[in-house]
Parts: C-alpha cells; sequence; structure tokens
C-alpha cells in the first residue's frame, strides 16, 4: 500500500536553527485566509486556499507535452479538493505561460506570486535553472518536472521527484552493457547524443560520457551534437550513422529519426520520458516503424502496468475526460503521467497541514514537509527527500517500444537503483 513517511521532529529543529521566516500571504489571518464552506469532515469551520503557480508554456515549442502536463495538475488539484484529502485546505492551480523562454522565466514567477502563489510547480524543464537562486532567496518552495545542475548546489526550496539526467543515463548505460549490449564478443558499442543545446540535453551527454570514459570496455563515445532549437538534422545524422546507440533529441524525435534512417543510420535509439512524452506527434507522424525497439528508462509506470498510483492516474483520466479528451492524453505519451509529481507535492501540502494546521501553512511548513517526505508504492520505496536531497526518485524501470501494438512494454521486473555519475 502507499505509504508516508515523515521525520517532522528532526526537520523542524533543522528549520528554527535555520531561522527560516514565515511565506507571506499563506496564513489564515491574512487576506488569503478567506472562510469558505466547511469541510465534508465539519472539522474545520474555514477553508484556507493554498495555490500552486505553474509556470508552463502555452504557445511555444514544447507546448504540445505541457498543456497535457497543465491538465494533469489541475486533475490531481481536483481530485485531492473533491476528496477532501487535506481537511481545512482547498488546492487552486493558476498558470503562466512562459513561452519555453528563459527570459520569461523570473517575470513568470513574479506574475505568479502576485497572484498569489504560494508555492510554485515549473512545468518547464529548464525554468528551475533560472530560479533556483529567487527562491531560495525569497524562501518560496518550487517543485520541478525535471532536475537539472543546479540541484547539486547547497540545498535549498527547490525540488524534484525525478532525478538528475546524468545520473538516469549513467544508470541506463550500466543496465545496456549488461542486459542489451555483448560487449565482451562484439566490443565497446559506439554511443553518441544529437539535441538542442539546453541543460537537459547537456546533462544527458554528460552522464552518458562519464560512463563511457569509467567503463571503455564497454563502450565508446562518439560525442554530443547540440544545435540551437531547430529541425534540421541531416548533418548530425551522418555524423552519428556509425553508432550503436543514439540519444535522439526528444523535442524534435520525429524529424531526427527520419532523416538518421534515411541517412542509413542503423543505431538502436535509446531515451527516456522526455522522449516520451513526444509519443503523439510519433503516432501523427507515422514514424513508429523507426524507433522500433527503441529502450526506455523511466521513472513511473506506463499506461498499460498496474499498480497503487497508476491505477488512481487511470481512474483520473478516465473520470474527468471525455472519450476524445481521453484519446489525446493517452496518445500525449508520459505528460500525463507527470501527475506522480503533482499526486507528491500535494501530499507534501497535507504533510504541512497536519503539522501545524491548515491555517498555519506557510514556507517554513512546506519546506518542511518536503524535506522530510518519502513514499512507498507497491512495497518498494519510490520517492524521497531528505534535509540534503532534492532528487526525488529513488529507481526506474527499462521499457521498449513495440511498434506493433504502438506503444512501449516494461523489460523485465527488476527496479534499478540509481547510480551516481559524480
Amino acid at each position: 500500500m502507499i505509504r508516508l513517511s515523515s521525520k517532522f521532529g528532526l526537520v523542524a529543529l533543522v528549520v528554527v536553527l535555520l531561522a527560516l521566516p514565515l511565506l507571506a500571504g499563506c496564513g489564515g489571518d491574512d487576506e488569503k485566509g478567506t472562510a469558505k464552506s466547511t469541510s465534508q469532515t465539519g472539522e474545520f469551520s474555514e477553508v484556507v486556499t493554498i495555490t500552486i503557480g505553474n509556470l508552463t508554456d502555452k504557445t511555444g515549442p514544447i507546448a504540445n507535452a505541457l498543456s497535457v502536463i497543465d491538465i494533469a495538475l489541475e486533475d490531481m488539484a481536483r481530485y485531492f479538493n473533491e476528496q477532501n484529502l487535506i481537511p481545512g485546505v482547498e488546492l487552486e492551480v493558476i498558470h503562466y505561460d512562459g513561452q519555453y523562454d528563459p527570459a520569461r522565466h523570473i517575470p513568470g514567477y513574479k506574475w505568479l506570486r502576485d497572484k498569489g502563489a504560494d508555492l510554485i510547480y515549473a512545468a518547464d524543464p529548464n525554468a528551475i535553472e533560472t530560479l533556483k537562486s529567487v527562491v531560495d532567496k525569497d524562501e518560496v518552495v518550487l517543485f520541478a518536472s525535471s532536475a537539472q545542475d543546479v540541484l547539486l548546489e547547497q540545498p535549498g526550496y527547490a525540488f524534484t521527484a525525478g532525478t538528475h539526467p546524468a545520473d538516469l543515463y549513467y544508470t541506463f548505460l550500466d543496465w545496456i552493457a549488461e542486459n542489451d549490449w555483448d560487449y565482451a564478443t562484439k566490443g565497446p558499442a559506439k554511443i553518441g547524443l544529437a539535441g538542442w543545446a539546453v541543460n537537459i540535453e547537456f546533462a544527458m551527454a554528460q552522464g552518458l560520457e562519464k560512463y563511457c570514459n569509467d567503463h571503455p570496455e564497454k563502450f565508446e563515445w562518439e560525442g554530443e551534437y547540440l544545435t540551437d532549437m531547430g529541425f534540421i538534422w541531416q548533418s548530425e545524422a551522418q555524423a552519428l550513422k556509425d553508432c550503436d546507440y543514439v540519444v535522439p533529441p526528444p523535442g524534435s524525435l520525429v524529424t531526427f529519426v527520419k532523416e538518421y534512417r534515411e541517412a542509413d543510420g542503423k543505431a538502436k535509439f535509446l531515451g527516456s520520458d522526455p522522449h516520451v512524452a513526444f509519443f503523439a506527434l510519433v503516432s501523427d507522424a507515422g514514424v513508429w516503424n523507426k524507433i522500433d525497439g527503441m529502450l526506455m528508462i523511466r521513472e513511473a509506470k506506463w499506461w498499460n502496468e498496474e499498480g497503487e498510483l497508476i491505477d488512481l492516474i487511470n481512474k483520473l483520466a478516465h473520470d474527468y475526460h471525455s472519450p476524445g479528451e481521453l484519446e489525446k492524453i493517452t496518445k500525449a505519451g508520459v505528460s500525463y503521467l507527470s501527475a506522480s509529481h503533482s499526486y507528491i507535492m500535494m501530499q507534501i501540502i497535507k504533510n504541512a497541514a497536519e503539522a501545524v494546521g491548515p491555517a498555519n501553512i506557510d514556507s517554513q511548513a512546506l519546506y518542511a514537509a518536503a524535506q522530510s517526505y518519502a513514499l512507498d508504492l507497491d512495497g518498494v520505496q519510490r520517492y524521497s527527500f531528505t534535509d540534503t536531497k532534492r532528487f526525488g526518485c529513488d529507481n526506474f524501470g527499462v521499457y521498449e517500444v513495440n511498434v506493433a501494438d504502438e506503444t512501449i512494454y516494461r523489460v523485465g521486473t527488476e527496479r534499478l537503483p540509481i547510480i551516481l555519475a559524480r
């Protein structure tokens, strides 16, 4: 069953020693603490609204994927509200369209705060690089949809339920070496990466290169080919055509795999959740055959699996959406499954409410609840934070693309513990 563990006593001591100030606007005695209807249990005479500010992309280059993440966030908040899972608290979600533009991260953050956001959810995967120093200074809790190098710095107010891409791909190559490539017979496999020159893809390349350097008998690093955001890949395809494995650009997956196969590239593709987020485009373009057998390392269970949290996410998708909307959501691949991250964030709000009372939820309480959080799923600890750990996911599954069914299936049942690339 789902189990939550908390270490509030120790964390409270740490928080007191740090002398963290309160976050303005969260308490029940100011203008945000407007009284509402009593909870279903009758335990609280008024309900405090906690506002989640979502920095997303609604009109930029990754809006196709992030728009579904936004839906998942709203659905999970609706579920928590309808089920009264945080007695005395009602969750509200507001959005800012950052257009995948780093120049809009800080203005977006300020806009969300001005509109009453008590904590920030960064659906934009690169926003955390810009905002970590800001939220640390302002002492505002931020949950990021993905992880970046900046979280390796001094632990602060920014958290992610994911893991650092360098660690993820380092772990992935270790699995491939033992399960997919016979380096003892064939010698080291050649591997390379193509992508956009953004932080997450620099980090992917970092993990791959580090593993190759640490294990030259297993892999040869053919290099990363990172360009400005674009959709023409002929030169990169030619440079990587002789590789055994290639990590394609997530945001330009369709165009790259077309051009790579046209260049007679034979490599097996490797990927992770950022790639799965663009499966709707793979379907629309009819290029599943070009990624058949692609291997993915992933954090959460897939739509075709069973388990406590994936069952809940499936239920929300079916209960809250029409058949046409549901088809769009599931076709979009991984984006809606980010509801698992929303679930963790909202459980942390719940823990904070239980620790200090709904009317007293503030930055100090959210921070303490976040860094004392752990979640067991199906008998395995899957996510955890501590006073020094800001990457939440503790283990992963490997999946394989199946062109016949236009989906992915889990390879084996084991979960891979994270191997740090540092």
